[in-house]
């Protein structure tokens, strides 16, 4: 699969910054399984994402937006996307994505990277420069401002072309334990502790056959 010509699902750069293998089980292997988590999930998203869209005056709220970037090389959906336009001729002049969690903030910032990501969509396809969206997290039933500054920009890149080498690479990364692996709904298809043990098993018996050379080595020598 070429690289140059492979377009990164939106989704997939969380799914890459929350775990590399995780992203390549959904995405590569179309791996999936639910848990309390990604059911709330999706019921959440059923709510945000109902394709009506609203009018407020000069604005307008847009869900579930098909969005793209040629220049980027990905694609998605945007849960809700605040349009403003011109009093005169119907011009969009400021353009707000609005990405729905169900949780609350995270320490990591996967979820300011996927909005930006959406951001970086709408300023191809509108021609506007977005300077900010937000996060709505349904456990604090706040909205968070993400400020898409050059930093986060960089990040957005970063990750977009991290996740392109996953999703157009021939290998699965490995399972690497972490924290993350508690919340991660395919935690018995990767199954990272198995691995983990299995890693410790291997090196208990290369650390012993390394010892017992060095004896055989050190009793030759005597």
């Amino acid at each position: 699969m070429s690289s140059s010509f492979f377009s990164v699902p939106l989704a997939a750069l969380q799914h890459y910054l929350y775990c590399p293998r995780q992203c390549a089980l959904i995405h590569l292997e179309c791996a999936w399984a639910d848990n309390q988590f990604t059911a709330e999930g999706n019921v959440f998203h059923e709510r945000a994402d109902s394709g009506i869209t609203e009018n407020r005056g000069r604005k307008r709220i847009l869900r579930s937006l098909h969005i793209s970037s040629l220049q980027w090389g990905i694609h998605g959906i945007a849960d809700v996307v605040e349009v403003v336009y011109a009093e005169k001729g119907g011009i969009p002049v400021s353009m707000t994505p609005v990405e729905y969690k169900v949780g609350k903030p995270k320490p990591h910032r996967a979820d300011e990277v996927q909005v930006c990501a959406q951001a970086l969509c709408l300023e191809e396809m509108f021609g506007l420069k977005i300077l900010s969206g937000f996060l709505f997290y349904g456990k604090t039933q706040k909205r968070m401002e993400v400020v898409f500054d050059e930093e986060l920009r960089i990040l957005t890149a970063e990750a977009i072309r991290n996740a392109r080498e996953v999703l157009t690479g021939e290998v699965t990364p490995p399972p690497m334990y972490s924290k993350a692996c508690k919340s991660c709904s395919l935690v018995n298809d990767c199954l990272p502790n198995v691995c983990r043990e299995h890693r410790q098993t291997m090196k208990a018996r290369v650390d012993s056959v390394f010892e017992d050379s060095l004896e055989t080595s050190e009793a030759d020598d005597l």
